[in-house]
C-alpha cells in the first residue's frame, strides 16, 4: 500500500508539500499541486479523509443547487463541476430545488450546519435578502444565475444580449409575431432574457401581445403543448423564442406531424445547444453557453474562497455566448430589409 512518502518521492517533492496539498493548504504552486495529484493517481494513494476532516474541520464537500438534473444543461454543468472539484480533492452533492423557495433555503441550511464547506447556486428563486445571511456560515457563488445586488462572485454569460440576438435573428427572417416560451419562477436571469427579447421587438417596431407570452414551458412535453396552443388559438404566430432546446424540440416534433412546416410556417430558436438540438429535423438554431469554462471557473473561485477566507473580492465573470444558426430558422424570402 502506497504511503505519503511514496507520493513525495514519485512527485520529487517534500513530504510537507504533499501534506499541504492533501489538506488543501495554501502556498503550493498549481504546477506542484498537479504533480502531487498525478503521483497519487499513479500510486493509487488514497488519503485518510476522516482524519483529515477532523484536523481541518472541513467536509471537503460542495453543494450545488439547481432546479432539476434532468435538464441536459444542468446535467452537463454538474458533470464538469464534479470533475473540477475532484482535482482539488472535493466532493459535489447535487441539490434539486425544483424551483421551490423552501427547498432552496433547506439546502442552504447545509452550509449553516457545517455539512458542506461551500455552496454553488446555479439557480435562484428566493430574494437575495433571504440568501445573504448564509454567507456568515461559508462562501456562496452564483453560476449561470446572477443578481445585481448580490455581493458574491458570479459566473455567467450575458443572457440579455443572447436573447436580443436571437430575437433579432427571428425578425430578420421575416417573423412578425414572435412568441416568448419560457418557464419557471421569474428570476433575475429570466428577467434579463425577457428584457433583451423585448428590446429587439421594440427596435424593430413589432408588438408583444399577452398571447405571445408563454411562461410555463420548461421541457419537451411543454413544447408540444406550446405548438398545439399556437395552432388552435394563435395561428398567426410565425416565430418562437424558447428558453431551452427541450421546449424547442417538443414544439418542432409536434409541428412535423401536422401541416405546419419549420421554419417556413414557424421559425424556432432554442437555448443551451443541447444534443437534441442537433438530432432534431430540422436542426435547432440555439444559443451556446460555455458550460465547461463556467463550471471550471465557478469551482476554482469557490475553492479559492475556502483556502483564503475573506481574501477574494466579489467579482463578476461574464463569458461569451454564440448564436448557432441552423435549419429551424433558415433565411426566408420575405426577410425584413
Amino acid at each position: 500500500m502506497a504511503t505519503i512518502e511514496d507520493v513525495a518521492k514519485l512527485a520529487g517533492l517534500s513530504r510537507t508539500t504533499v501534506s499541504r496539498v492533501i489538506n488543501d493548504q495554501p502556498y503550493v504552486t498549481e504546477e506542484k499541486r498537479q504533480r502531487i495529484v498525478q503521483a497519487m493517481k499513479d500510486l493509487g494513494y488514497v488519503p485518510n479523509s476522516s482524519a483529515r476532516r477532523l484536523r481541518s474541520q472541513k467536509t471537503e464537500t460542495i453543494a450545488v443547487l439547481l432546479p432539476r438534473v434532468t435538464n441536459p444543461f444542468f446535467g452537463n454543468l454538474i458533470e464538469a463541476m464534479e470533475q473540477k472539484a475532484s482535482e482539488w480533492g472535493y466532493q459535489v452533492i447535487v441539490c434539486q430545488t425544483h424551483h421551490s423557495r423552501k427547498k432552496e433555503i433547506d439546502y442552504l441550511q447545509l452550509l449553516k450546519t457545517k455539512q458542506v464547506d461551500g455552496v454553488i447556486m446555479a439557480s435562484l428563486v428566493n430574494d437575495w435578502k433571504d440568501v445573504e445571511p448564509y454567507l456568515e456560515s461559508g462562501p456562496i457563488v452564483f453560476c449561470n444565475e446572477y443578481m445585481e445586488d448580490a455581493s458574491i462572485p458570479m459566473i455567467h454569460m450575458d443572457h440579455k444580449t443572447a436573447a436580443y440576438e436571437a430575437a433579432v435573428h427571428l425578425l430578420e427572417q421575416g417573423c412578425k409575431h414572435i412568441a416568448y416560451a419560457s418557464g419557471g419562477p421569474e428570476s433575475h436571469l429570466g428577467a434579463m432574457r425577457k428584457q433583451g427579447f423585448l428590446e429587439a421587438l421594440e427596435e424593430y417596431g413589432r408588438p408583444f401581445l399577452d398571447e405571445l407570452n408563454i411562461d410555463w414551458a420548461i421541457d419537451v412535453s411543454d413544447g408540444q403543448k406550446v405548438f398545439h396552443l399556437i395552432r388552435s388559438d394563435f395561428p398567426y404566430i410565425d416565430g418562437v423564442f424558447t428558453g431551452s432546446d427541450e421546449v424547442a424540440a417538443g414544439l418542432i416534433y409536434e409541428a412535423s406531424s401536422s401541416d405546419w412546416k419549420v421554419p417556413e410556417d414557424l421559425a424556432v430558436v432554442g437555448f443551451d445547444n443541447q444534443m437534441v438540438s442537433l438530432l432534431m429535423v430540422p436542426s435547432v438554431t440555439t444559443i451556446q453557453q460555455p458550460v465547461i469554462q463556467m463550471a471550471d471557473k465557478t469551482v476554482e473561485v469557490l475553492i479559492q474562497q475556502l483556502l483564503h477566507p475573506g481574501a477574494i473580492a466579489p467579482k463578476r465573470y461574464v463569458y461569451p455566448h454564440q448564436l448557432l444558426l441552423r435549419n429551424s430558422t433558415k433565411r426566408r424570402e420575405a426577410a425584413i430589409q
